[in-house]
């Protein structure tokens, strides 16, 4: 294994910590499954939910291979066909400037800087306008908290972007963006997501989640809000109808415990949303902290590498059993690394991101093209098969000559 596949934001230490109460698993002889994973494994088999202390097992001490064996074992059980969809998207920003001062984010000016910019609805339109030539079906849009944007701006975009490019699906504006808006405009988290929805915005992306965890938020950006106050706003927008993604940006301060709370959090969500009638989340979205540029980076030696990106990914398919859709990352971990996903139980390669600034922020920068995104897929032994933002397929495309692991499954 690479040396990527070994880097880590944490210390070994951190990786490996238990519940005080949980009895290490004695030293298991090579070629046989430990105890724990075996219990693990026959409640995946069974449909029996994975408990606090199974979670913390997969993101610490399961063997890698094992964990990634059993996701996609449960990812066949959920979704039997070999199949892996993607979305032709763009990700651009109506604004830079923002008051939050996130200790993760090189993308953000504050007011009166120089290179701080607010677009209008046309200059935005322009991007949405490139992104239409370039086939996309959706639009992921996010900008920063910017208060001397007025309310009207947000509803008012939706629904030209509706008018003009009926082709293309709004996935605009994260929770804290919602909150923002509520701030300036007086009304009820309700309010401004009934407003958008009646502009016609169905859909709500999962940024601002970071980690859900109180502890670590407080020193990622204090200023951005406790835990509830995002799941607040995407329990509200299920209840209005919305679909929305639950997304993870994890290898930064947080540790394994800090991830299962996060899983937790997510979990009860979509619970909460099924018990409802609602769909609730599509799909959940891990990504790794990118350090360059960033306050932060005097505090995380060295960005998360793809061992543990694997086994976020697994252990999500796994624990997440309300989740039917699990995204790799080839943009933000990396082309190989994302087609390795698709066999530790991801069933989802995101999106195409013709246009993205934030990442590029921090110098990470990865391009791809549909024709590489469709061979990407089929390398890694899947039909690809375009989707819509709520997971519709749009077009299957060509299967690739059956791999080896289709035989074993």
């Amino acid at each position: 294994m690479s040396p990527e596949f070994e880097k880590s934001a944490e210390p070994f230490s951190s990786l490996t910590r238990r519940w005080p109460d949980k009895p290490a698993d004695p030293v298991i002889p090579q070629g046989t499954v430990p105890p724990t994973m075996r219990r693990i494994a026959d409640a995946v088999d069974s449909g029996r939910r994975l408990d606090r202390e199974e979670g913390l097992y997969l993101l610490t001490d399961a063997r890698l291979a094992e964990l990634g064996a059993l996701a996609q074992r449960a990812r066949f059980r959920r979704l039997p066909d070999p199949v892996v969809t993607y979305v032709i998207d763009s990700n651009p920003n109506y604004t830079n400037v923002c008051t939050v001062d996130c200790h993760f984010c090189a993308f953000y000016r504050k007011p009166g800087h120089a290179e701080g910019y607010t677009l209008s609805i046309d200059q935005v339109c322009e991007h949405i306008a490139r992104a239409a030539e370039w086939g996309c079906t959706t639009v992921l849009l996010q900008g920063g908290l910017n208060p001397a944007i007025p309310f009207s701006f947000y509803p008012d975009l939706v629904r030209e972007v509706r008018r003009r490019f009926p082709q293309i699906t709004p996935h605009f504006f994260s929770a804290p963006e919602i909150l923002q808006m509520a701030e300036v405009s007086g009304l009820t988290i309700r309010g401004v997501l009934q407003a958008l929805r009646d502009a016609g915005q169905t859909s709500l992306p999962g940024g601002g989640a970071e980690i859900l965890s109180d502890r670590v938020r407080r020193r990622l950006g204090p200023k951005k809000g406790p835990v509830e106050s995002w799941a607040q706003v995407h329990r509200t927008a299920h209840e209005l109808g919305y679909r929305s993604t639950a997304t993870m940006m994890y290898g930064h301060l947080d540790t394994a415990e800090d991830r299962l709370e996060h899983f937790d959090h997510v979990r009860r969500l979509q619970d909460e949303a099924h018990a409802k009638g609602q769909p609730g989340f599509t799909a959940f979205v891990p990504w790794s902290y990118k350090r360059d540029g960033t306050v932060l980076a005097n505090k995380v030696a060295r960005n998360a590498g793809a061992s543990l990106y694997l086994r976020v990914l697994a252990a999500s398919r796994l624990y997440l059993d309300n989740v039917d859709h699990v995204q790799a990352s080839w943009f933000s971990e990396g082309k190989r690394a994302g087609q390795v996903g698709l066999l530790f139980g991801a069933d989802d390669f995101g999106g195409t991101l013709f246009e993205e600034n934030v990442h590029k922020a921090t110098g990470h920068v990865v391009k791809t093209t549909i024709d590489e995104t469709r061979a990407l897929i089929r390398e890694a032994g899947f039909t690809p098969a375009q989707r819509d933002t709520h997971y519709g397929i749009l077009r299957v495309d060509e299967a690739p000559a059956e791999p080896e692991w289709a035989a074993a499954r």
